[in-house]
């Protein structure tokens, strides 16, 4: 074996691992994203597009319960929650910061992925204890609080007079329960229940003004959204591609880009291949010209080289989609032997999130033996129109 065919197999076998290996943690993260994202964030949500209003009083929603029952009845629908939200502040005696308030009803909120995620604490404990939130562990930390501690939560848009003059609405709350799911939520969202944020919005009743759709499948949200608002004039739908479309577009082309760019290494490496055999062409010149004095048609010829350069091809295939494949099946292993901590000191699990999947496997192979190919095809035309007169001429 010559020095570049070494090479141009060895190139084939490390970019094919490499794209085997990168694809599959591309996938797990994505997968991932997916499982967190689309299990926080509601497939649809369903809001009333003119709210009533009454003395400052909004009354967006009061017929909530006749529109969930009516919303369950939908194919695909597996559960419907009501919800009212707000901007807010939660102080501390350390320190303050602005987050989401979710108002929720806890006995609907039973399938929620925060439910699988609590740290201390239940959901359920926001209706057995007046005026309690739950929060994320890591906005927990920020605020140096723990389960049973008071916190303030302030609406800045919402106002009330005091002898002190027009100040925002504040109240005490009680900590009892922390969720960690490992995303941007847990450090950006608080929920109580929804009486309690009725009462901070200056609303009547449960202050009910949203109704959030989760389905068996997420993918499935922009076939119904229409199909809904023929059905239900007078309120509109949002989906999770509207949402949260941006960020799955650019996981997506980031996918894309790591495909494109170790698919390049995979076609340099099989481009030695044309190296390989031209030098073989120009030192085996003579041989092939005797092969056709005796009779070895140009068609043949061709043939020769392109399963010699098929063969270099597939060996390099071979081994590195065995290679790639172990790779990935050991990765978070060999990082765990080697000491490598990818994600910094801040995070406990320094897992990488797999998914290996056989048809990017057979995708990557094709793509590499056709790239092996075609590099295959100028080395054999220039063999096949080798002259044996011209170069036996000397001989």
């Amino acid at each position: 074996m010559s020095f570049i065919t070494f090479f141009s197999i060895a190139g084939i076998l490390l970019g094919v691992a490499s794209l085997i290996t990168v694809v599959s943690v591309m996938n797990g993260f994505e997968g991932e994203l997916k499982k967190k994202i689309l299990g926080l964030v509601p497939h649809v949500v369903m809001s009333q597009q003119s709210p009533q209003s009454f003395g400052g009083k909004t009354f967006s929603m009061p017929d909530w319960q006749q529109q969930r029952s009516q919303l369950l009845t939908y194919p695909g629908v597996k559960a419907v929650t009501p919800f009212i939200e707000s901007e807010a502040l939660i102080q501390s005696p350390s320190t303050l910061q602005g987050v989401l308030l979710q108002g929720i009803i806890p006995e609907y909120e039973t399938g929620h992925i925060i439910n699988q995620h609590m740290v201390a604490g239940d959901l359920a404990d926001l209706e057995d204890t007046p005026y309690s939130l739950v929060m994320g562990q890591a906005l927990a930390h920020k605020l140096e609080v723990n389960v049973g501690d008071k916190i303030r939560l302030v609406i800045p848009n919402k106002t009330m007079f005091t002898p002190m003059g027009r100040v925002p609405v504040q109240r005490s709350f009680t900590l009892t329960g922390i969720f960690n799911v490992g995303s941007q939520i847990d450090d950006a969202v608080i929920y109580i229940h929804s009486k309690s944020a009725a009462k901070l919005l200056r609303r009547k009743g449960d202050g009910i003004n949203q109704l959030r759709l989760y389905l068996n499948d997420a993918f499935y949200a922009g076939e119904l959204a229409p199909g809904l608002k023929q059905d239900l004039p007078g309120y509109s739908f949002t989906t999770w591609n509207e949402s949260q479309g941006a960020l799955f577009a650019a996981v997506s082309m980031e996918k894309n880009m790591m495909w494109l760019m170790l698919s390049l290494i995979v076609a340099v490496a099989a481009f030695n291949i044309v190296s390989a055999l031209v030098m073989v062409v120009i030192d085996k010149q003579g041989e092939i010209g005797i092969l056709q004095t005796l009779g070895l048609a140009r068609t043949e010829i061709v043939k020769i080289f392109i399963t010699q350069g098929m063969v270099n091809g597939l060996w390099g295939v071979i081994l590195g989609s065995i290679f790639g494949v172990l790779l990935t099946l050991n990765l978070n292993t060999l990082m765990s032997v080697t000491g490598i901590n990818i994600f910094g000191p801040g995070y406990a699990s320094q897992v990488l999130p797999i998914q290996l999947e056989g048809w990017n496997v057979a995708v990557i192979v094709f793509s590499a033996l056709m790239m092996s190919f075609v590099a295959t095809l100028y080395p054999a035309y220039r063999a096949s129109k080798t002259q044996p007169a011209e170069v036996l001429r000397n001989e």
